[in-house]
């Protein structure tokens, strides 16, 4: 068995170095495709740049994520495994959620029925579903031993009498006994294997769980592995832990009454030691397989307070120790900077600020060399277009890009498709609705500009619209049937006006014409009046319950009469297409075919736009 090959470097820049020289070695077959794995979109678009700029060209590779390779390895070793599994946790909700109403009823299932009540609402069983499948998913990577014992019938409680009942119609094709045959295998398993890619190589990947090593280490027999892993350390820091780590440890009186020297911990540098236990763990779980190391650091010495940081954490230097020599800080020194600011949008403004004072300072500084991160991308991107997005003349125009946004946010479509399922039951409030034609891909559908959005708030405000479809809509509410202020009594002002004049003063059969729509404006009146015409028509549509692929059809029309995306919002109405298609594939992999409202399959949506980003 050839060992995996392990690359390691504290610059990621060496390691994508690492990557092009391995890649220089051309595959067996001229139409193979190099298997790069990454965990985001955003990592798959650096490593592209960066192959492109040291090879002049970035072809022939694919980009899948971790789960996707494991699941190809499987079928590649197995055979028949079915592309989809009953397993996977999209599917397992609704298995879980058609079987736990009658679960509940029985022994050991005290907690759940407490918790769903005697009637259990719609929304919350299958939140607590998706919950449960969650947990399960977790199981099957993390503890595949308890997920057997369960199998064996050696537990009783409510998780293991419920996975049990998950495998009368599934069977065990689940992750963790595909992993058990997967090893069997392989150990018994000679010649080669057809399917299986050449060469795949993990790149800039911080942390994977053990079985996922587990895999890629098995397969080294038959493919070349390349692991491209950042560690800012060269020494071995494995054993160390953190000063409160100590503490804690000594406090516990590890080793039975072992005081805190009796210990014998390290604490090597103490910056590492606190903030690096994720990257310690996973080299450690790396070291335990066969593996080729290949290190290449760089030590960036100690001209600035940046660099002497990275130096001590490389040479595992703690300078709180007795006897290590402190470095001066120059008060000229801006490689570590803190801004303290008093909100996200002043952020953004300061990051800009400080951009640009760099481009200036060092002319050989580009855009494509600067790498912003932040915990919450989605709280900063809308700060960032106004920030950031400046005219193309602009002479300090920065060009960006945002990477590893939800669905949900990328370009709006699956924000609006979201707000429309939320009008369901609402008032219909003026900013909700007017929130929808805010939307590029909406107000294209209909014919409509940023411009003309002043006048059609100029109708709203000057008809009094307030909130309501109409009268019966306030009926349905529990309110008395008054029309006024709605929407449809201000688009019949608005429309009689156009046709037939009053000078603010004439009513006609009980309706007050809006005298001010002439010319060109009606072209955006009969665009405003098909958009709420529509938006009554696909919103009362929610109402009635249906099996997923009913709410499938539903979505698929809501899409279609409410967004025209340009040629960069298609890929994410693509992306939504795919996401409603594999909600009402689940009712055939689940065999879930009861009818749900409208806020069970909003929550569904919502999860997934959440969850399926791209970059």
């Amino acid at each position: 068995m050839r060992p995996i090959r392990l690359h390691t470097s504290n610059r990621l820049e060496i390691l994508a170095d690492a990557l092009a020289e391995v890649l220089k070695r051309p595959l067996p077959c001229a139409l193979d495709k190099d298997v790069i794995v990454v965990q985001s979109k955003g990592m798959e678009r650096w490593i592209c740049l960066q192959l492109a700029e040291r090879q002049g060209i970035c072809a022939n590779c694919r980009f899948p994520f971790p789960n996707a390779l494991i699941h190809e390895i499987f079928q590649n070793v197995l055979g028949d495994i079915p592309e989809e599994s009953p397993f996977d946790p999209e599917v397992m909700t609704w298995r879980i959620m058609k079987c736990l109403p009658f679960l509940i009823e029985g022994p050991g299932f005290e907690a759940l029925r407490a918790y769903l009540g005697d009637y259990p609402q719609e929304l919350k069983l299958f939140q607590l579903s998706e919950r449960i499948a969650d947990t399960f998913d977790q199981y099957l990577l993390f503890r595949r031993d308890m997920i057997e014992s369960w199998e064996g019938g050696h537990e009783t409680h409510w998780q293991a009498m419920l996975w049990r009942e998950l495998l009368k119609d599934a069977g065990s094709n689940h992750r963790a006994a595909l992993a058990k045959a997967f090893f069997e295998t392989v150990k018994t398993l000679r010649g080669e294997i057809k399917g299986l890619p050449e060469r795949v190589c993990v790149f800039g990947i911080s942390a994977l769980p053990p079985f996922y090593i587990e895999v890629l280490s098995a397969i080294s027999k038959w493919v070349e592995v390349n692991l491209f892993i950042m560690n800012p350390c060269q020494e071995y820091w494995g054993t160390i832990v953190s000063a409160g780590e100590i503490e804690k440890r000594a406090r516990k009186g590890e080793r039975g009454t072992a005081g805190r020297e009796e210990l014998h911990l390290e604490k090597g540098n103490s910056l590492l030691a606190s903030m690096g236990t994720l990257g310690r763990d996973f080299l450690e779980n790396i070291y335990d397989f066969e593996y080729e190391e290949r290190a290449a650091f760089e030590d960036p010495g100690q001209s600035a307070m940046l660099t002497t940081i990275q130096h001590d954490i490389l040479n595992l230097i703690d300078r709180q120790e007795k006897g290590v020599e402190k470095k001066d800080v120059d008060p000229d020194d801006q490689s570590i900077q803190i801004h303290v600011c008093h909100s996200p949008m002043r952020e953004v403004e300061v990051l800009r600020d400080q951009l640009l004072w760099m481009f200036g300072k060092d002319p050989s500084l580009l855009p494509k060399d600067i790498l912003v991160m932040m915990p919450d991308i989605e709280t900063y991107a809308p700060y960032i277009h106004a920030v950031f997005d400046l005219p193309e003349e602009e002479p300090t125009k920065i060009p960006f890009t945002i990477a590893d946004r939800s669905i949900k946010k990328e370009s709006g479509i699956g924000e609006a498709l979201l707000s429309l399922l939320d009008l369901h039951g609402s008032r219909f409030g003026v900013s909700q609705v007017l929130n929808l034609l805010e939307v590029n891909a909406v107000r294209r559908r209909f014919g409509l500009v940023e411009q003309d959005m002043d006048l059609i708030r100029t109708w709203v405000g000057e008809t009094n619209i307030r909130w309501g479809i109409d009268a019966q809509s306030k009926v349905e509410m529990g309110l008395p049937a008054f029309s006024q202020n709605t929407w449809r009594a201000g688009l019949e002002r608005l429309l009689l006006g156009y046709a037939l004049p009053g000078q603010d003063e004439r009513v006609f059969q009980g309706i007050l014409p809006y005298d001010h729509v002439e010319g060109e404006e009606s072209r955006v009146l009969g665009a405003f009046s098909e958009f709420l015409e529509k938006l009554f028509h696909h919103v009362g549509s929610l109402s009635r319950p249906g099996t997923l692929r009913d709410w499938q059809k539903v979505l698929f029309e809501m899409l279609e009469a409410f967004f025209l995306p340009d040629e960069e919002g298609e890929k994410e109405a693509q992306a939504i297409r795919g996401i409603i298609q594999d909600l009402a594939r689940a009712q055939e992999e689940a065999d879930f075919h009861g009818t749900l409202g409208v806020q069970v399959i909003k929550s569904a949506m919502n999860a997934n736009l959440d969850m399926k980003g791209f970059g």
